[in-house]
């Protein structure tokens, strides 16, 4: 690729505590090779020459967003769970519903509009916490792996990059019940089996990665648990888990276990800087020690947190302890990593009725590049030399971001105040549209194919 240049108004750089005015940022092989903030209210620094080939960015421009925490088919139920009271239980069946009506060609036709909706909002990286590994009945495809290739194919044609990470799914209840119903369908039957056909899958695109994943304490049983850990330690690959998102999950492993899930984890040996923790909402104080400690990763999802009544967790507090805070959009009730942010601290004034728990530094970093990190891409999230050419420019002339202060844009934007987005270099959403999906008409048809 050759040298590409863009002239930011604003851009927030490594290490800084807000934006800076007037940066050049060049890039060439979807790497960036220089950042020079000019001086004068824009002219050019000694030696800097800035050229009529520059794309100007008007407004702030970030690094990447990255989204820790994915279950595309999810997108499909947005605003469809609403009709009754209900709780996460409740709400789960109808997940079950979508998830019985997929194939690996309906996958990749909803997968496909879902990354694009997040490149839209400014996502260049996606992790996909994926276990619709068979078909409905759980038997394999012919290609133990078709589903797998459908998500990245998925997001090669929406222009983001993906972690894949498949998940260990064995069975439905901490004391062991197998699966049943629609579950069957994500079942490998024990971890060695999982990691065979984990294994056999190596994609060849630059844009995908395979991680590994626990569903849940309910769903590996503990004495596989260190299976599953140590095949992503010999592969050197991300872990991520679902951990105590409900109090029920609390309980019922004490119920068979004698402890947290969280001690369960440490005890098998799964936490450690290279796992994240998805939720962790109801964490005890020992837990919340036992996860800074071991500078396990905490993905938190607030916007689906919030939908589904989980509750609130205690991000500054884990923070506080050493856990690196993500940020993932989850069931996808909103694709929107600026609201992702904000309800960080905005959440935390709620349980503790305080202000200023989070800088706004704090929370690009969380939704950047702790993010990029979470996910196994060290080399992104940040507007470095040497860094992944991603870049995510946000208007400050909007109807929510006028008159507000660039430092405020993760307080006052959304995603619909997105205009550019660069991954790898490589220019995928320009004045707010998306250059190869027509998003809207591919959400509407593929979200039909799987509902009606």
């Amino acid at each position: 690729m050759p040298l590409t240049r863009w002239l930011a108004e604003y851009a927030w750089l490594p290490d800084h505590a807000e934006p800076t005015p007037d940066v050049l940022i060049e890039a060439e092989d979807g790497r960036i090779v220089a950042v020079t903030p000019l001086v004068g209210g824009g002219s050019p620094a000694a030696g800097v020459e800035v050229l009529g080939d520059a794309t100007r960015l008007p407004g702030l421009t970030l690094p990447g967003l990255a989204n820790a925490h994915s279950h595309a088919f999810h997108r499909a139920l947005r605003g469809r769970t609403h009709g009754g009271r209900g709780d996460f239980w409740s709400w789960r069946d109808v997940m079950y519903d979508v998830a019985a009506r997929l194939d690996p060609d309906s996958y990749l036709a909803l997968a496909r509009a879902t990354y694009a909706e997040m490149a839209l909002a400014g996502i260049t990286c996606v992790g996909e916490f994926h276990y619709l590994h068979h078909g409905p009945d759980g038997t394999p495809y012919d290609d133990p792996n078709a589903m797998s290739a459908a998500l990245v194919e998925a997001a090669a044609h929406a222009g983001i990059r993906l972690t894949l990470l498949d998940a260990a799914y064995l069975t439905a209840t901490v004391d062991g019940e197998p699966l049943a119903g629609a579950q069957r369908r994500f079942g490998d039957g024990d971890a060695l089996r999982w990691a065979e056909r984990v294994a056999a899958f190596r994609p060849e695109d630059d844009h995908a990665r395979v991680g590994a994943a626990i569903h849940s304490v309910r769903a590996v049983p503990a004495e596989q648990l260190a299976t599953v850990a140590n095949l992503a330690d010999r592969a050197g690959v991300p872990l991520h888990v679902h951990l105590s998102e409900q109090p029920a999950e609390n309980d019922a492993c004490r119920a068979v276990h004698g402890c947290t899930p969280t001690r369960l984890l440490a005890d098998h040996g799964v936490l450690g800087p290279h796992t994240t923790a998805v939720h962790a909402t109801h964490p005890t104080s020992a837990d919340v020690g036992l996860l800074g400690e071991n500078r396990t990763g905490v993905c938190l999802c607030p916007t689906t947190e919030r939908d589904l009544a989980d509750g609130i967790g205690p991000a500054r507090r884990m923070a506080d302890a050493g856990t690196p805070l993500s940020l993932g959009s989850d069931s996808h009730a909103a694709i929107d990593l600026f609201e992702e942010a904000r309800a960080v601290e905005l959440d935390e004034r709620l349980r503790t009725r305080r202000r200023g728990h989070f800088t706004a530094a704090e929370l690009v970093g969380a939704a950047t590049v702790a993010g990029h990190a979470a996910l196994g891409w060290g080399d992104a999230g940040r507007l470095s030399v040497g860094d992944r050419a991603d870049l995510v420019t946000v208007r400050l002339d909007t109807a929510r971001t006028a008159g507000v202060p660039p430092v405020g844009a993760f307080f006052a934007a959304t995603a619909a105040d997105v205009t550019h987005v660069v991954v790898d270099g490589r220019t995928v959403v320009a004045d707010g549209r998306h250059l190869t999906v027509d998003v809207p008409t591919e959400l509407r048809d593929a979200i039909a194919a799987v509902t009606s």
